[in-house]
C-alpha cells in the first residue's frame, strides 16, 4: 500500500501535541509552574529583524510548547542584556490554574526588581 507508514499532518501534529502536554503533565508531578527564558536572544530593537522572518520565528520557540499543550504562560521582564535589551523569563502553569501562575510570577517580578526601560522609551 502506497500510504502505509505516512501520516497526515494533521493527525502528525495531534500526537506531537499529546507527546507534549503528557511531558508537561509529568513535569507537573513534581512542581506548580515551569521558569524558562521567554527566548533564546534578548529582545530585538524596535523595527530590527522585520526583514528576517525566520529569526523572529526562532525567537519565539520557547514560547511554542506551552500554547500546543494548552497551557498558560506569561513572560516576565527580568534584566536588560549588555546592549541594553531586555530579557524576559516565562512562567508556565498547569491548566486552568491561572491563580497559581500570576503568583509566581508577580512574585518573580518582585525579586527581579527589574526596573529599566530599553533606550528610548
Amino acid at each position: 500500500m502506497l500510504s502505509a507508514g505516512y501520516t497526515t499532518p494533521t493527525t502528525k501534529g495531534a500526537a506531537d501535541r499529546s507527546l507534549i502536554a503528557r511531558d508537561f503533565r509529568l513535569a507537573f508531578e513534581q512542581c506548580d509552574v515551569l521558569l524558562t527564558p521567554t527566548a533564546p536572544t534578548a529582545a530585538f530593537a524596535a523595527g530590527e529583524k522585520m526583514d528576517d522572518p525566520v529569526t523572529m520565528y526562532l525567537n519565539d520557540m520557547f514560547t511554542i510548547p506551552a500554547s500546543m499543550a494548552g497551557l498558560p504562560g506569561i513572560s516576565v521582564p527580568a534584566g536588560l542584556d549588555k546592549d541594553g535589551l531586555p530579557l524576559g523569563l516565562q512562567l508556565i502553569g498547569r491548566a486552568f490554574d491561572e491563580v497559581t501562575l500570576l503568583r509566581a510570577a508577580a512574585a518573580l517580578e518582585k525579586a527581579a526588581a527589574f526596573a529599566s526601560r530599553p533606550a528610548g522609551y
